[in-house]
């Protein structure tokens, strides 16, 4: 083995302790006076010092070993190995009892140490009890939720409700709701927090029971507890679902002992002395050179010293690792003894020093001791960083965050450390990133925020888009101060938290490098095949979140690993001028199909993979020269149709069938995919790695592929990167895409997983962390409006002054409190850096995504999680990261607006995506974008082809596709220009409500005249297209508005019964929504007759009196119930139920009065006179209605003016604010004109007798004839039965064609055929 720390090479085997026959040759290295003294110097005894050199006895190595015995003898060891201690009971290394000792359903870890609650209330005592002398064992709190901690005895009995502390004999500290229980309970201690430490002591000396948190004491918490025969105290606990502790017995040393209280597990007390007098000797040697040329020991500082090959120092040190090693395996003396010294090391030096002396140490490790020996100790070593890491206190330089992460980075340097760590620990001991982590310090008082940040300040609204937000120049001078000083303290604790995420991205530097394969594979393919296995487990393990690593833990490490990423990117750019630039990053396409990277059982755009390699198989072979092994597809199909695991006989053919192909024997399936909590799609593995058989050379553009299946882990270096450009990650390139390659292939599969990781949990996290910044508004609110009610309050009543006074100081306190959270928020989520991180996300997925749409069908492969990203990373930038940092400062915006508007407007309803959810997020995304000034000018701005093919997608029929959210992508387009369509909160609400804040608001409005011309020219484009949208917008519009009404009848009948009855709020949440889409429809027919009136007036088109007696018939149906007297309406409008605020009279009855005044007043003489008629030959109408938009009960007298409207009756002239004049009169007009038609059809109506009514409605003459059967109906009868089904409403015979028919012709053709 090689000595990282000099160019020499020494063998293992020829340093092991020589044999007698051999000492005499080897004493003779030095001269003995000089080895004497260095042996002297190097094992001296500190507790026996002699005063002179001639009374030591000389020392060498033939009696060095008797010396070290006497060294290291121990006192009392005997007695201490017999593991019998008075007092207690059970075994000597204490767990937790996971075989009877437990109720409930709990995850305990492998060291049965952690625990995981996963039931409602589960409970847990250990394997050992206690009755007499004072104990104590510590808890580390992984999460705050409700726990119960404490002791019990075994004549408890527990259940799913009741815990530790809820019965007699056993008691428990709840830190959550910060109590004491025994039966009863009462106020106890302070609140605890994720990362604290609880203490608990029992003192059955006394018979007293207290506990600690972090080392302070809570003070005693029971007294009298019951002690004599039978009664031993068991330390429990009871944990409520998802919360997790980690108990420490004794196995680790205590992170705050209690002087007079003995852990429950004895620490190794002789070993723990032995370990230190060996490290004392081994720091020695470090600090101790000879000097064989002037016979004498040279002084020097640890960080110096170098191995030279020098036998005497060789030989010393094998025999200090000798008795050394064993020792460094158990968990409580590395922690103890190699730990602290490190830490040392660490706190004492430059970080170069200490890195020089880690090596050192580490080099000697892998000398010196067994490899098993190494790795044992390493793993412990590397455990209990992650543990001090994770759980010490954040202190206000983050110094002992900075401390652990400089030691880990020293480690790592170590290339063959680095190397089993990726291999054998991180990410498989590890299960989280947490070395990547800054947690958010709960109490701001002991972070040492307030020091930090000494002045508060808070924004005053939200500044999110669509909200309105305080301008910078509206502060006033006090608040421009405070502002600028809590951003000053801001900037402080950035700049001190940016230290430790450089650390950070030092660590993850050296996994990702690609240099250090001497002898063995590199940091980084180890890296990317355990990084992978990370990735799968959290994507398969979504529904089962003990296994996930936590959200808050994502986003740090998905941070880290782009800056990380980035630097290795541009770094091979700067060697390699024909690659890419990070700016340019982007996956291509070639990699979601030629099958090198494992995308587990995510959905890919086209469907299962399986599925898409069938049906594409000649697509990759003609445009990517990729065959599927046929071997391939059967095993796909038939692990798709098998639920039950593969059987053996198939198991054991599948590798000699590989074999005959040509290919490699592939390895054993590993253990963990056989993980029942895995799932059965990761059994299976159908979109596993690729492997090549082809040779290793230039393909030629007819050469074809063939490939099959390689999981992850038996890829190499040349299965990732290639031996040519054009293998490895790249094979398949497709025509459109690019020549030169990009980067390394390696570095496109870590963006690959960076852009899974934002999908899995990131974008969650991101929405969560902003519930911070809505508390602050939250408490600001309040405090405004406390300071207002302190200015109006008279002085007189001092009482409700006290008690404003006192709300105010509440408010101001939290609110102090919530700013200093904030701040830390920002600095570790929200920061401008973060914020490019996800803005770089956002670009590389949209060039993703365009470079996959060029390949045309191969476009299905690619995974769903690439759009849903560029949609979740825009929507976070937009909302998640204001009021202090916008959207619009970041480079390149205005561009990234308009690609992201090309990719919705043409992905939302392409043929090649066929997932409900992703087609859904589509469909939302484009919604969103149209509803705001900037991304609804990217739309106008994409090409007008794309801009028209979207347009035409949207006026597709409604049928059998989300038609709700493509109508409200139309209303938001016309929103704005609709008659009293300028609102932003509902009129009828600020007018009951007028100071209420919390009113829902809604966007402002921002039409677009572009798109509504290409809607226009597209509805006059061909014969098909207009009548297709509006049969389905009536359609559509029929059933939202009879569902309203089915609804609120059952809500008015459940509120008229005597006794009391609750509606269900889901109900009232259907029912408003259906309301809302009624109102959108109309708005939509409003758009379409302001835009395109001559669909429904020029009757010379077939359509045209179909669609306008429609849409007359329900425009009648709207109204007549709404404007019903005292009707159903009304009542549930006056009943104000909570999630009916949007249902009212206003929002529905002014885009009734929209249509109608288009049709009826801006219509041309010839469109008004056909929309007048058809509207008055409806049996529905009724001119009532009509007045009552205005607020009268009855119809005006002709000739008289309109009288002033009742205020208690709904009028339009209530509401000018929102109804321009112009609009008002244009009501008038329109009441006058259905006045005068009304009456001069009713004088000019002749009688009709019943049987020259149409026999179907009752309600219009017969005017059509059925070819061939020759029965008659109207024609708005038979042209809406003909819409859905050809065949005679009597006789059901098919019917062929329509013909008019008039009953004074028919009569006298009849008379002329008899003549």
């Amino acid at each position: 083995m090689a000595s990282k720390g000099s160019s020499m090479s020494f063998s293992r085997k020829s340093y092991r302790l020589t044999s007698d026959a051999e000492k005499s040759r080897v004493t003779g290295i030095v001269h003995e006076k000089l080895l004497n003294d260095y042996l002297h110097r190097i094992f001296s005894s500190p507790e026996h010092v002699p005063t002179a050199a001639t009374s030591r006895k000389p020392l060498n190595f033939q009696n060095l070993p008797e010396h070290l015995d006497q060294l290291l003898h121990v006192e009392d060891e005997d007695e201490e190995s017999q593991g019998q201690v008075e007092g207690r009971l059970g075994p000597s290394t204490v767990v937790l009892d996971h075989t009877g000792g437990f109720e409930g359903l709990l995850l305990v870890d492998d060291d049965l140490l952690g625990v995981i609650g996963h039931s409602n209330f589960g409970t847990i005592r250990s394997t050992t009890c206690v009755y007499k002398g004072k104990w104590v064992y510590e808890v580390l709190i992984s999460s705050q939720g409700l726990m119960q901690i404490g002791w019990c005895t075994i004549n408890c009995r527990f259940n799913q409700e009741e815990g530790v502390g809820d019965t007699h004999n056993s008691y428990a500290y709840d830190g959550n709701r910060v109590r004491k229980w025994n039966v009863t309970t009462t106020n106890y201690g302070k609140a605890w927090a994720a990362g604290d430490i609880v203490s608990c002591l029992i003192d059955l000396d006394d018979g007293t029971l207290s506990f600690c948190l972090n080392g302070v004491s809570l003070g005693t918490a029971f007294e009298n507890l019951s002690r004599g025969l039978g009664m031993a105290y068991f330390p429990a606990i009871s944990l409520s679902f998802k919360e997790s502790v980690a108990f420490n017995f004794g196995s680790r040393p205590l992170r705050y002992p209690v002087a007079g209280y003995r852990p429950l597990q004895d620490p190794p007390h002789a070993d723990l002395v032995r370990a230190q007098k060996l490290l004392g000797c081994f720091r020695a040697v470090l600090s101790v050179e000879l000097d064989p040329v002037e016979g004498r020991l040279v002084e020097k500082d640890s960080s110096e010293w170098q191995l030279q090959g020098q036998p005497t120092v060789l030989l010393t040190l094998a025999h200090i690792f000798h008795r050394f090693a064993p020792l460094l395996r158990k968990v409580y003396l590395v922690e103890a003894v190699l730990m602290s010294f490190l830490r040392g090391v660490v706190e004492a030096g430059t970080p170069a020093q200490a890195q020089s002396v880690v090596r050192q140490v580490l080099d000697l490790l892998w000398l010196f001791m067994e490899d098993y020996e190494v790795q044992d100790c390493l793993k412990q070593l590397m455990m209990s960083l992650l543990r001090l890491y994770r759980f010490s206190p954040i202190v206000p330089d983050l110094g002992l965050q900075i401390h652990y992460l400089q030691l880990t980075i020293a480690i790592l340097r170590h290339e063959k450390s680095r190397k089993f760590l990726l291999s054998n620990v991180l990410f498989d001991v590890l299960r989280s990133v947490v070395f990547f982590y800054i947690k958010s310090p709960l109490r701001v008082e002991e972070a040492g925020l307030q020091e930090l940040i000494p002045t508060t300040w808070w924004p005053h609204r939200s500044g999110r888009e669509g909200k309105d937000s305080k301008d910078v120049k509206d502060e006033t001078a006090e608040e421009r101060v405070r502002r600028r000083a809590y951003e000053r303290g801001c900037q402080r604790l950035k700049k001190r938290i940016e230290v430790v995420e450089e650390l950070q991205v030092q660590i993850l530097k050296l996994l990702l490098n690609n240099k250090d394969d001497n002898g063995g594979e590199a940091s980084r393919y180890i890296f990317l095949t355990k990084f992978r296995k990370f990735l799968q487990e959290n994507a398969s393990g979504r529904g089962n979140m003990p296994m996930l690593c936590p959200p808050e833990y994502m986003v740090c490490f998905l941070h880290r690993l782009i800056s990380a990423l980035r630097y290795y990117w541009d770094e091979y750019k700067a060697s390699n001028p024909r690659a890419a630039f990070s700016e340019e990053a982007y996956i291509p396409p070639q990699v979601f199909y030629n099958g090198k990277v494992d995308y587990f059982d995510l959905q890919r755009l086209g469907g299962l993979l399986s599925h898409l390699r069938k049906t594409l198989k000649d697509d990759l072979a003609s445009k990517a020269n990729i065959l599927i092994d046929p071997l391939e597809l059967q095993a796909a199909t038939m692990d798709d149709l098998d639920e039950d695991e593969e059987p053996a006989p198939a198991a054991a053919q599948r590798p000699t069938q590989a074999l005959a192909m040509g290919g490699v024997l592939p390895l054993p399936r590993p253990s963990w995919l056989s993980s029942p909590t895995l799932g059965r799609a990761n059994r299976f593995l159908s979109t596993a790695a690729v492997s090549l058989m082809t040779p290793r050379r230039p393909l030629s553009t007819s050469e074809k592929v063939k490939v099959r299946t390689l999981s992850a882990e038996q890829r190499t270096r040349e299965d990732i990167e290639g031996s040519h450009w054009n293998e490895g990650l790249l094979l398949g390139r497709p025509p459109e895409e690019p020549e030169q390659p990009l980067t390394e292939n390696s570095l496109l599969e870590v963006l690959d997983g960076a852009i899974m990781m934002y999908n899995l949990s990131v974008h969650q996290q991101l929405g969560k962390m902003v519930g911070v910044s809505d508390d602050v508004n939250e408490y600001a609110m309040a405090l405004r409006d406390t300071e207002d009610k302190l200015r109006r309050c008279p002085k007189r009543r001092n009482d409700i002054l006290a008690e404003l006074t006192k709300s105010q100081k509440v408010f101001s306190e939290k609110l102090d409190h919530l700013s200093r959270r904030l701040a830390w928020v920002h600095a570790t989520v929200y920061s401008q850096e973060k914020m490019l991180d996800i803005y770089w996300l956002l670009r590389v997925c949209l060039r993703t995504v365009e470079h996959g749409d060029r390949t045309g069908s191969l476009f299905a492969f690619m995974p769903e999680f690439y759009l849903s990203v560029a949609i979740n990373s825009y929507s976070a930038l937009k909302n998640y990261f204001g009021p202090v940092h916008s959207m619009e400062e970041l480079p390149g915006y205005e561009e990234t607006l308009t690609r992201l508007a090309a990719i919705l407007a043409k992905h939302f309803a392409d043929t090649r995506i066929v997932g409900t959810d992703i087609r859904d997020s589509l469909m939302q995304a484009l919604a969103s974008y149209v509803c705001y000034p900037h991304s609804l000018r990217a739309v106008e701005r994409i090409p007008e082809e794309q801009r028209v093919a979207m347009v035409r997608n949207l006026l597709a029929p409604y049928e059998q596709r989300p038609w709700a959210q493509t109508n409200w992508i139309l209303v938001r387009l016309w929103r704005g220009c609709g008659f009293g369509y300028r609102y932003t909160r509902l009129p009828h609400l600020l007018k009951t409500k007028p100071e209420d804040a919390n009113l829902p608001s809604l966007q402002k409005p921002c039409p677009s005249t572009l798109l509504q011309q290409h809607m226009a020219e597209l509805l006059r484009e061909g014969p098909d297209v207009a009548p297709s949208f509006l049969n389905s917008v009536l359609n559509q519009l029929n059933w939202a508005f009879s569902e309203f009404i089915g609804m609120i009848q059952e809500i008015q009948q459940a509120a008229e019964r005597l006794e009391r009855n609750f509606v269900d709020s889901r109900q009232l949440k259907v029912c408003a929504t259906c309301f809302d889409l009624s109102v959108s429809l109309l708005r939509v027919l409003e758009m379409t007759i302001t835009l395109v009136p001559e669909i429904f007036l020029d009757w010379a088109r077939p359509t045209s009196e179909m669609l306008l007696r429609r849409l007359a018939q329900l425009l009648n149906q709207v109204l007549n119930r709404v404007t019903a007297e005292r009707n159903l309406f009304d009542r549930v409008v006056t009943l104000r139920l909570p999630g009916l605020e949007s249902v009212d009279h206003y929002p529905i009855l002014v885009a009734v009065t929209g249509i109608l005044v288009r049709l009826l007043v801006h219509g041309p003489a010839s469109g008004t006179e056909r929309a007048t008629s058809v509207l008055l030959a409806d049996p529905c109408f009724q001119l009532r209605s009509i007045c009552y938009l205005l607020g009268q009960p009855e119809p005006p007298a002709p000739g008289t003016a309109l009288p002033t409207p009742d205020r208690k009756r709904f009028s339009l002239q209530s509401y000018t604010d929102y109804i321009s004049m112009e609009e008002l009169a244009q009501v008038e007009q329109m009441l006058a004109h259905l006045t005068s038609a009304s009456a001069q059809a009713a004088a000019a109506s002749l009688p009709t007798s019943e049987e020259d009514l149409c026999p179907i409605c009752y309600a219009h003459p017969i005017s059509a004839v059925f070819q061939p059967c020759g029965h008659k109906s109207c024609k708005a009868c038979i042209n809406q039965h003909l819409m859905n089904n050809k065949d005679c409403f009597f006789c059901k015979a098919t019917i062929v064609s329509v013909e008019d028919w008039e009953k004074a012709a028919n009569a006298s053709t009849t008379t002329s055929s008899a003549a």
